[in-house]
């Protein structure tokens, strides 16, 4: 009896797999999503910004120039304008001659805190996808990246691109030193070209059609595609450099091995005269003349670069092999 309640149980827990997993696949799509929660500083009411700059003469000037303090009341998206927009209610800071534990001092918040308050007014466009950006998931905060009095930048940032990313993403940093890279020292990109730091890339497609923005001659259609060039151009390449040319994540010929291992070309073995057993010298010399390299005549040849003959490899209108290639043909 112990043993077909045990098999009972077992079958109902087997019926029930679908649902956990489906249960377990929804819980993990509700934690990567950063979850912003607004700070309050109870008991406090608005007192306006004329009160803040009595006290805060040295910010009247820096704030009159900063992309914050030149916004328009209709401007602020429904929230309050001015200082306390970002530092909530100020009475209690000021009845409390300038006590800080009375005032939110975003620098000192959560992320999740600072994000809230950013994103009382920065919803939209490329913001939309903060709290699913790899950055918000990461525990940064809007801080790390932004300086909210500085007066020169619009966008705020502490530092340009790319030296703000590097600060941070310093393995990318040495693959834009490597032989092949985008011309991002250079000055002719940045990390923003392609990557959107309050969400993922710059694209709502696929990677391919973030990089045939600028690539479009390699997007075809073309009559023989190549298949990872039509499912990700990163299995090839690496975006941010490489020691290989071209950005290559691997030289010719071990990159196109990797798919193609049984390559007949190199698997093939030349001919000889040893191996047909001529003795006619005419014929010892044409055989010669055709495979100088002798029996690894194939190996040699087609062990270096694959592109010495297959140069189209984002696709191509021309087969890889003869329509009449004896089973060879793709």
């Amino acid at each position: 009896m112990l043993f077909k309640s045990t098999g009972a149980k077992t079958g109902r827990l087997v019926s029930l797999l679908p649902l956990l997993l489906i249960l377990a696949a929804c819980a993990t799509g509700a934690i990567r999503e950063k979850l912003l929660t607004m700070p309050q500083t109870a008991g406090a009411d608005y007192v306006g910004q004329e009160t803040c700059l009595g006290c805060h003469e040295d910010m009247e000037e820096s704030f009159s120039h900063n992309i914050h303090g030149r916004l328009a009341d209709f401007e602020f998206m429904g929230g309050q304008g001015g200082c306390e927009s970002c530092h909530g209610p100020g009475s209690l800071h000021v009845e409390g001659d300038g006590d800080t534990d009375h005032i939110l001092r975003p620098a000192e918040l959560l992320p999740e805190e600072v994000g809230a308050i950013c994103a009382t007014c920065h919803t939209d466009g490329d913001l939309m996808d903060w709290t699913h950006s790899e950055h918000a998931l990461a525990d940064l905060s809007c801080t790390d990246c932004h300086s909210m009095h500085s007066e020169t930048e619009s966008t705020l940032l502490k530092q340009e691109d790319p030296q703000l990313c590097y600060s941070c993403h310093q393995e990318m940093m040495a693959k834009n030193n490597f032989p092949s890279h985008h011309p991002i020292k250079e000055g002719k990109m940045s990390c923003g070209d392609c990557h959107n730091p309050h969400g993922e890339l710059n694209t709502e497609e696929r990677t391919n059609d973030l990089c045939l923005n600028c690539h479009s001659r390699y997007q075809g259609p073309f009559v023989f595609g190549h298949a990872p060039v039509e499912d990700d151009c990163t299995i090839c390449h690496d975006p941010h450099g490489s020691v290989a040319n071209n950005l290559l994540v691997q030289n010719e010929p071990f990159l196109c091995l990797q798919c193609h291992e049984g390559h007949f070309h190199m698997l093939r073995e030349s001919a000889t005269a040893e191996k047909y057993g001529l003795t006619d010298e005419d014929d010892i010399e044409l055989v010669e003349t055709l495979n100088p390299h002798g029996s690894e005549g194939f190996q040699a040849s087609f062990s270096t670069k694959c592109t010495t003959c297959h140069k189209v490899v984002h696709g191509s209108d021309h087969p890889s092999q003869p329509l009449t290639g004896g089973g060879l043909t793709r």
